[in-house]
């Protein structure tokens, strides 16, 4: 006979877990419990789930910064466009729809002025974007940027330059960004002959000029800045969740002793990450409007953008919010799939199975395997977008899969040093994954900038060139409209401060009867002895002298043959002369010159003749330049050049001589990985901080205990440093492996030599190594509050 057992079941004690369920309400609950354990279990709790939610909301706001760049940069274009004044009227004569405007671009010190000057024809001429209302001659609307400079007492010498009455502000449809320096000024002078050829006349704004697709080889580098810069703030997402793991076990394990089975306990540890991961979106999101406020206070090389274009595009920003507590969940239970939590304790404790070594191989391997066919399918015009970006991420994976096994290996064979070595090693021995993963995002961010680097160094020579110009001989080169008395400028700027020598040449082309189209054009240049000795070699010179260069080249071996001492050339006429009366009878001598650089690092040919030599009725023809060599010593003395070039005429040209010359989207990609880089070690900075700070705290009992017992403060100090330099250097180690290996399969698609920038690569592991020893100093304070007395205690 079978008693029965009729007495009430004994009620469920609280704060206990629920009796296991089937169906997804009791995974629910189950995720709904590790969420209330993780804002209701005391201050422990707290202070996790704070410095998880401050771990992921530092990489939430770098996603979330990314996903806010291509509306930014659409944002940008579309003013851009808005403004744009290339496409010019089909109307001859003035109409009350149009307009005339000049350009009037000027640079200050490292930074570029954009300046136009406007005359209205009629009543409905079309306005600029940004402006309410034309300027009236004399007065000019300025941007916030140009009107604070221009107020300030560093920008005295820009406003000599433009000396218009501030009127009014430049609107935000009519600037590229916050800081950019721009103007716009009103005349009553741009239909005179002096402006004539300048000016445009306009019936509308907003017609760019043809696009510049990016070609394959940039496009293959924008492609590559995005994986390098994006997968380290994933790994810091995915390392941030994991926080305090080892208390969390723990917890876990009283758990199971009230009656939670092994799979709600995984679901309970997962509700808690999702709690740390959802406070690190909200975290994260605060962090981007603070931070998206700042960059109206940020230039970047000329750079610079409104708060309110950084707006993250709704479906890239979903992802994120989507993504990060998905991942939180995923990461947290592939973690626990290697720990067995039982009620009388953890596994972890006990000597863990030495972790598998061939599928941490196999993620680089395939993708490898993937970039690899690029080589020769790509061949530098064409590369399949998703293969590489797969291959990538693959290939920089296996430094975070290899991490671990690499650590554990390593420090697995350690015994022998210092107290302080052997704290560290020890502690290393017990938690490598735990170090690895603090280590991982700076390794892939390593290995993905020396493949940046051997990239660019390259392709640089093929956007990135030698301009020729010699700065020994001139820095700066003007040109003035023919209406400006050549002499007149050469003499004001050889008076102005900070100018050693001017050295002028005017230009010509001429012809062995009137110029048309089909014409082989010989080359003229017309300056006084001293000016033509900078572009040629002259055996001797006086005023009255022409010379015939003798060159090589096939141009000069025409010239050789038509321009023939005596004989008849014509001139490019100058304006109301015509072809046929533009003559020029070379003089019966003319002597032997030979080829030379002048300072722009051009080799002429053709006829070479002081200003006696040449007709005075076609000077106005001539294409007069000036080149000025600088007195470095002096302060400003470009900015004192161009404010007495724009003093002559607003439409003068002063250029600043390179020694190299960068392809504009070139240097627009590169500034771009110099943001990027910029805002991923900061956050690396940052996170590797925190990491440090929650390792710290969840072993405060341990250095509260080992202080107690006579350990040096000094020695702990040392543990610590050596626990975070060991993983940072074997990161290192792998980073520069896969870097190089990374690096050369992208030079290979690209079909450039292979090369290795060994001074980039020292210079990256030394900027990891000063942020290990800036973390250590900044993780001092939390070491010695946690060695206190205090850290005995516990609830």
């Amino acid at each position: 006979m079978t008693a029965t057992d009729t007495r009430p079941a004994r009620p469920r004690a609280a704060g206990g877990p629920p009796r296991p369920a089937a169906g997804g309400t009791s995974v629910l609950r189950d995720l709904a419990m590790g969420v209330r354990f993780a804002v209701t279990g005391g201050r422990e709790s707290w202070v996790r789930t704070i410095l998880t939610a401050v771990g992921v909301g530092l990489g939430v706001s770098l996603l979330l910064l990314a996903s806010s760049v291509p509306d930014a940069m659409a944002k940008r274009d579309a003013r851009s466009t808005a403004r744009s004044d290339f496409a010019t009227s089909d109307a001859t004569r003035p109409q009350d729809n149009t307009l005339l405007l000049a350009m009037a671009n000027t640079d200050f010190r490292e930074g570029d002025v954009r300046g136009r000057l406007l005359q209205p024809e009629g009543p409905n001429a079309p306005l600029p974007p940004g402006l309410s209302a034309f300027p009236a001659p004399g007065e000019m609307a300025v941007s916030p940027a140009l009107r604070e400079l221009l107020e300030s007492p560093e920008g005295k010498l820009l406003r000599e330059r433009i000396p218009y009455e501030i009127t009014a502000t430049v609107g935000r449809s009519g600037l590229m960004g916050p800081h950019e320096l721009a103007y716009y000024a009103g005349s009553k002078d741009l239909d005179n002959a002096e402006a004539s050829h300048l000016a445009v006349r306009l019936d509308s704004f907003g017609t760019p000029p043809a696009p510049e697709p990016l070609d394959p080889v940039l496009m293959l580098l924008v492609l590559i800045i995005l994986v390098v810069l994006l997968m380290p703030v994933a790994v810091f997402v995915a390392a941030a969740v994991r926080f305090g793991g080892e208390r969390r076990d723990r917890r876990l394990a009283a758990l199971r002793l009230v009656g939670a089975d092994s799979r709600m306990i995984r679901r309970i540890a997962a509700g808690e990450a999702v709690a740390g991961a959802l406070l690190g979106l909200v975290v994260g999101a605060g962090l981007f409007l603070a931070g998206r406020q700042l960059a109206a206070r940020m230039s970047v090389q000329d750079m610079s953008v409104f708060p309110e274009d950084l707006t993250p595009t709704p479906l890239l920003a979903a992802l994120v919010v989507v993504a990060v507590p998905l991942a939180a969940i995923g990461v947290t239970l592939l973690a626990l799939r290697g720990v067995v939590i039982e009620p009388l304790g953890v596994m972890r404790a006990a000597l863990p199975r030495p972790r598998r070594l061939l599928w941490r191989l196999l993620l680089p391997l395939v993708g490898l395997l993937i970039l690899v066919p690029q080589i020769w399918t790509g061949s530098g015009d064409y590369f399949n977008t998703y293969m590489v970006v797969f291959g990538t991420v693959l290939l920089l994976f296996g430094v975070t899969a290899l991490l671990p096994w690499v650590v554990e290996a390593v420090v697995a064979r350690i015994a022998r040093g210092p107290v302080a070595w052997q704290l560290a090693t020890r502690r290393l021995q017990l938690s490598s994954g735990t170090a690895a993963r603090m280590v991982n995002g700076i390794a892939v961010a390593v290995a993905g900038a020396i493949a940046l680097q051997m990239l660019f160094a390259g392709v640089d020579e093929d956007y990135a060139q030698d301009s020729g110009h010699n700065l020994q001989r001139a820095q700066m080169e003007l040109t003035f409209p023919s209406t400006v008395s050549f002499d007149r400028a050469q003499q004001a700027v050889e008076s102005t401060t900070g100018v050693r020598s001017t050295v002028g040449i005017s230009t010509a082309w001429a012809s062995h009867r009137p110029i048309n189209r089909d014409d082989t054009l010989l080359e003229v240049a017309v300056g006084d002895c001293a000016a033509l000795r900078e572009v040629a070699k002259l055996p001797s010179c006086r005023d009255g002298d022409a010379f015939r260069i003798h060159s090589e080249t096939e141009r000069g071996k025409d010239t050789l043959a038509r321009a023939k001492p005596g004989s008849t050339v014509f001139v490019d006429p100058p304006t109301g002369v015509k072809a046929a009366d533009a003559k020029w009878r070379l003089p019966a001598e003319l002597k032997k010159a030979e080829p030379a650089l002048d300072p722009l690092g051009y080799e002429r040919d053709g006829i070479l003749a002081t200003p006696g030599a040449f007709p005075d009725g076609l000077a106005p023809v001539l294409h007069s330049r000036l080149f000025v060599q600088i007195d470095k010593g002096t302060p400003d003395a470009m900015e004192h050049v161009r404010t007495t070039a724009a003093g002559l005429s607003p439409f003068a040209s002063a250029m600043t001589y390179y020694l190299v010359e960068e392809s504009n989207q070139f240097k627009s990609i590169r500034t771009g990985l110099f943001v990027g880089a910029t805002c991923v070690l900061l956050l690396i900075g940052a996170s590797l901080l925190v990491s440090q700070i929650e390792q710290l705290r969840e072993r405060k009992k341990l250095l509260a205990v080992l202080v107690a017992f006579g350990t040096r403060r000094r020695t702990l100090a040392w543990s610590v440093l050596w626990q975070t330099a060991v993983p940072v250097a074997l990161g290192l180690v792998l980073a520069v492996f896969f870097g190089l290996v990374l690096g050369m399969v992208l030079l290979l698609m690209v079909q450039q030599p292979l090369s290795i920038a060994w001074s980039s690569i020292g210079a990256m592991t030394g900027v990891s190594a000063g942020v290990v020893l800036l973390v250590t100093a900044l993780s001092m304070p939390a070491l010695i509050k946690l060695m206190r007395p205090e850290g005995l205690r516990t609830e």
